[in-house]
């Protein structure tokens, strides 16, 4: 029995929380042990593959402490447009913390394809993060400024030949203008779907639009945040998110080497630092796995992002139940 939990305990602090979920049941003796134990590793299963609509599930609450509980709604995307607290609609930065722990978390497992999937996340919501101090939130639909639809804006205007945004962009931005009111089918649709192309048509406005119109006149210092949005589209233009296309969650079937990983962040460095301004962040030697991720993230964010601790706080709380 000693040994099988020495088994289970050197699982978890792999962050193997669905393994040790699957073992436990043959190890511990059924009661209540073993239920904290299952819900601490359905906890930590959620967070790991970002499944970010159940991070805020209550199913078993008292398994789960209560500062863990509230740093995973943090990165909690809300189901209803009205649902409080609003997690990651309030701030992309815990969410961007936790992508930095998994992106980490999959390297030392050389678990690759999850890694660039996390990454591709990373970076469809990047313009978001550079938008967050403007706005006073994290695009949160229920809370556009009025602004957007100031006289003159073409946001929203679905065929307008002027406006930089493609027609899928286009149909996302009016939808976003209106999704506030939808039931809630319409939100989790809309989310699904097209807050992701909204973030994109943000940053066009700013760092890409050849006919600017009046969508973005609210903005105080333009110029900043153009800088911060062009270095968010040209990451996401980066060889690194294109390996995404060459790994299974993409459209084909390899999987990338951590050499090949490593050669395409060299390159995306280099091209991201060329263009200076936040895109020079990428150069900083900061101690991750993919050294300069989590400070261009944070010039981007015009604010500290660094890798969060909440997957290695639940892998301790579960080896303390285990022992």
């Amino acid at each position: 029995m000693d040994s099988a939990r020495d088994v289970l305990i050197a699982l978890a602090r792999r962050y193997a929380f669905g393994d040790v979920g699957a073992l436990a049941r043959a190890v511990l003796p059924d009661g209540e042990p073993a239920r904290r134990v299952a819900a601490v590793c359905e906890f930590g299963h959620r967070l790991l593959t970002l499944d970010a609509e159940d991070f805020a599930s209550d199913a078993d609450a008292r398994s789960i402490p209560a500062d863990l509980r509230r740093r995973a709604r943090a990165c909690h995307m809300p189901q209803t447009p009205r649902q409080r607290p609003r997690g990651a609609m309030d701030s992309m930065r815990p969410v961007f913390a936790l992508l930095l722990e998994v992106i980490a978390i999959r390297w030392r497992r050389r678990e690759l394809s999850p890694m660039i999937a996390a990454v591709h996340i990373a970076s469809e919501y990047l313009p978001l993060l550079a938008f967050e101090p403007v706005l006073g939130h994290a695009g949160d639909p229920a809370r556009w400024p009025a602004g957007l639809r100031a006289a003159g804006s073409r946001f929203g205007v679905i065929g307008d030949r002027e406006c930089a945004h493609t027609k899928v962009e286009q149909s996302a931005v009016e939808r976003t203008l209106r999704v506030a009111h939808e039931p809630q089918s319409g939100w989790l649709a809309y989310l699904d779907r097209q807050h992701s192309h909204v973030a994109h048509a943000l940053a066009t406005c700013v760092a890409r639009c050849r006919q600017p119109c009046t969508a973005m006149d609210w903005v105080s210092d333009r110029d900043d945040l153009a800088d911060r949005c062009a270095a968010a589209l040209a990451f996401a233009d980066s060889p690194l998110v294109r390996l995404r296309h060459a790994a299974p969650v993409g459209h084909g079937f390899g999987v990338p080497s951590p050499e090949e990983v490593m050669e395409a962040w060299s390159r995306s460095r280099e091209s991201l630092a060329r263009r200076g301004g936040a895109g020079k962040a990428a150069e900083e030697e900061d101690g991750f796995p993919l050294p300069g991720l989590p400070s261009l993230f944070s010039a981007i964010a015009a604010a500290p992002v660094e890798p969060s601790t909440l997957l290695a706080d639940v892998a301790a709380h579960l080896v303390d139940l285990l022992s």
